[in-house]
């Protein structure tokens, strides 16, 4: 199991309703609900999985589809849609007939985090299962769930029966209730997911010339050879079938030092008398891959001040009581919310204006970048705290002190030549 500290509650649940039985089995409605704040399901979506615990088999399905239908050969007459012990089912495209659709399908598996779109962060189908066991003392749930969303990294929990659920009417005035109801519990780990990163930081401010890159292999070192050099333009065929080569690999990455698909580039931009400024500029290395609803998470302690956010949402992430230092950054629905490809258009970028807090804002120590950067979910590499940029010397540490020393630079410049001038 994965715990994540700034969405401790978020997970992917599973509910299985049972709704009415069968001559053989049971109509089950299957529900599939991320209520993760920050972590989406993209391209090419959720694929869910189990093995049965009898010889069930499935009759048919709307709203999604089992992969493999298995060896249904000992069937004479009806073919059941999937006679695999561990069926494994996938959502359907947006464009299926009707008749094959269900309440909240067909969405290609995508289903949004719950931070950004929470009507858009369900899906669901309907199961008829036969060989299963006609009453609640004979239906057995399936074991070992699995999930994938769409790589690794999701663990879940054994199914559990519950209290059925309950349905209402359109009107309101009636109320059903499931036969019976289990449900399972998928939550994600990042190291189960990949063994290094996805993405890294950078850093820089206005007032040293210095940019801290991201730390070197940040996300491991490839072979040259299987990265793209930044003059070479790749056409559309090219790219097309270095996708079915590459499949599943880290895909067409653009060669630089770091190695990651994704670089968070945090500039401090202007410190004025009240109020700094930071831009925040997310760059795709990846030549193959398009981010959708992409998600940014940081860290910083001045997040309490934050007063204006320019080009992207925000949505403070107060998780626990009294601490508001965590907040999440995403596009704007058919603006930025799509993160294109490496590229001239690859990239977006936002800018902060937080204000300060006159007992504790200092530009020293790094202390104006963020402590954490999390890109879809994932903890970006951040540089080692020693490489930092540092002030240039201790004038910038106090934003009033630059005046003062001004204004007596002037002050001794009219003396001499007042007494230049006697002389």
């Amino acid at each position: 199991m994965g715990y994540d500290r700034f969405d401790p509650y978020g997970s992917i649940n599973i509910k299985w309703d049972v709704v009415s039985w069968t001559p053989d089995g049971y109509v089950a409605a299957v529900t599939i609900q991320n209520s993760q704040m920050y972590r989406h399901l993209m391209s090419p979506g959720w694929t869910l999985g189990w093995t049965w615990a009898k010889k069930e088999v499935i009759w048919s399905i709307l709203g999604a589809q089992a992969t493999d239908q298995g060896d249904c050969s000992m069937f004479r007459f009806g073919i059941p849609h999937c006679c695999k012990n561990n069926p494994t089912i996938v959502d359907l495209l947006p464009g299926v007939p009707k008749n094959q659709r269900f309440a909240s399908c067909c969405k290609s598996g995508v289903l949004a985090s719950m931070g950004q779109d929470p009507a858009a962060t369900i899906s669901t189908f309907q199961l008829t299962v036969g060989h299963s066991g006609t009453s609640n003392y004979t239906v057995k749930p399936p074991n070992d769930f699995y999930l994938l969303g769409p790589g690794s990294g999701y663990t879940c929990s054994a199914a559990t029966i519950i209290q059925p659920s309950f349905y209402f009417s359109p009107d309101g005035r009636r109320r059903t209730q499931a036969m019976m109801t289990w449900t399972a519990t998928c939550t994600y780990s990042q190291l189960l997911a990949s063994n290094k990163p996805t993405c890294c930081v950078s850093l820089s401010p206005f007032y040293n010339p210095m940019i801290t890159p991201c730390p070197s292999c940040a996300c491991g070192c490839m072979d040259q050879n299987n990265c793209i050099r930044k003059d070479i333009k790749i056409s559309s065929k090219a790219k097309s079938e270095e996708r079915v080569i590459m499949k599943g690999t880290e895909g067409m990455v653009q060669c630089t030092d770091h190695m990651c698909p994704i670089r968070v580039h945090w500039h401090v931009k202007a410190n004025y008398k009240e109020y700094w400024r930071v831009k925040i500029t997310v760059t795709n290395f990846n030549y193959w891959m398009n981010y959708t609803q992409w998600t940014l998470v940081a860290q910083h302690p001045n997040f309490n001040n934050l007063s204006n956010v320019y080009k992207f949402l925000y949505k403070p992430l107060t998780q626990y009581q009294f601490t508001n230092d965590t907040g999440m950054f995403y596009g704007i629905k058919d603006y930025n919310d799509l993160l294109m490809e490496a590229g001239p258009n690859g990239n977006v970028q936002s800018e902060l204006i937080l204000r300060k807090d006159t007992k504790a804002f200092t530009l020293e120590q790094g202390w104006a970048f963020p402590l954490k950067v999390y890109f879809n979910g994932d903890e970006c590499m951040m540089p080692l705290p020693e490489s930092y940029p540092s002030l240039p010397n201790s004038a910038y540490s106090n934003p009033t002190s630059s005046p003062i020393l001004s204004t007596f630079l002037l002050v001794a410049l009219l003396a001499c030549l007042s007494s230049f001038h006697l002389t």
